[in-house]
């Protein structure tokens, strides 16, 4: 495959080893719509390149990902009409790493947060930075967790959590992530790329089409399961898209202060 065309990805290959590591790090490699659109293709790229054995997906400079880039937020508040296209892309994004033919690694560098938590958590393994955090903000700009948290959370750490830590936003310390189930290990930070890459050559070198046939077992009930949850999660994540609590997310955002949600007007 030619990955020569992706801008906001960059890809680094070594022996059927692929990193594929989101590439705006002066902006904490937050999802812009060029970034957007570049997930949700690369995972049907990579599964049809039969020289990749594994992949490990990371974050270029000191993060994984914050989440949506304010900017880009603005836009799609303005424009609700962009929003058929952008769920589209969701789905596409998460089943994308479902349906990937490659086991894929996370190597969470530094923090994971919203999108950059949901395709995280999708991933096969997560291993963590021992200074990484992980966490679904959505609600904290007045966004449901809609881009595919709410199918994932549950699955991983059981309902009572999930509603936890969904409803508040809280951004999760990687040691207490691992205790819970939500990831599989941390690292210490120096030791973290030996540590994902020694993992990643285990499987690359490991009967392969085991691994696969295994991956697609595993993941099928999840796989039905989130298919279920995406046609709803994504609707209301539109619909509060279009709220004056996710424009007051926004303000707060650029802003750099607590968004005051008691004062916006409930709907009527």
């Amino acid at each position: 495959m030619n990955y020569a065309d992706y801008t906001m990805l960059k890809f680094r290959e070594d022996d059927g080893v692929l990193t594929i590591a989101l590439n705006r790090p002066e902006r904490l490699n937050a999802w812009n719509e060029a970034l957007h659109n570049e997930l949700s293709q690369v995972f049907d790229d990579v599964s049809r390149d039969f020289s990749i054995r594994a992949v490990i997906l990371t974050g270029n400079g000191t993060a994984f990902s914050a989440g949506g880039d304010m900017d880009w937020l603005q836009e799609l508040a303005d424009d609700q009409q962009r929003w058929d296209r952008i769920a589209a892309e969701g789905r596409r994004i998460v089943m994308g790493i479902l349906e990937c033919r490659q086991p894929v690694i996370a190597k969470l560098n530094g923090p994971a947060a919203g999108g950059g938590a949901t395709i995280a958590l999708y991933s096969d393994v997560v291993f963590a930075s021992d200074r990484a955090s992980i966490g679904d903000p959505h609600v904290r700009v007045g966004f449901a967790a809609g881009d595919g948290g709410s199918g994932i959370w549950p699955y991983l750490v059981g309902f009572t959590r999930a509603r936890e830590f969904l409803f508040t936003g809280e951004m999760i310390p990687a040691a207490r992530a691992a205790e819970i189930g939500l990831i599989n290990h941390v690292v210490a930070h120096d030791e973290l790329d030996a540590r994902v890459e020694q993992f990643a050559r285990q499987l690359a070198d490991g009967p392969i089409q085991a691994i696969q046939w295994t991956k697609q077992a595993v993941n099928q009930p999840l796989r039905q399961l989130v298919a279920a949850n995406l046609d709803l999660s994504l609707s209301l994540e539109a619909q509060s898209n279009s709220t004056e609590e996710h424009r007051e997310g926004i303000r707060a955002l650029k802003e750099k202060r607590s968004p005051r949600f008691r004062n916006v007007p409930s709907p009527a």
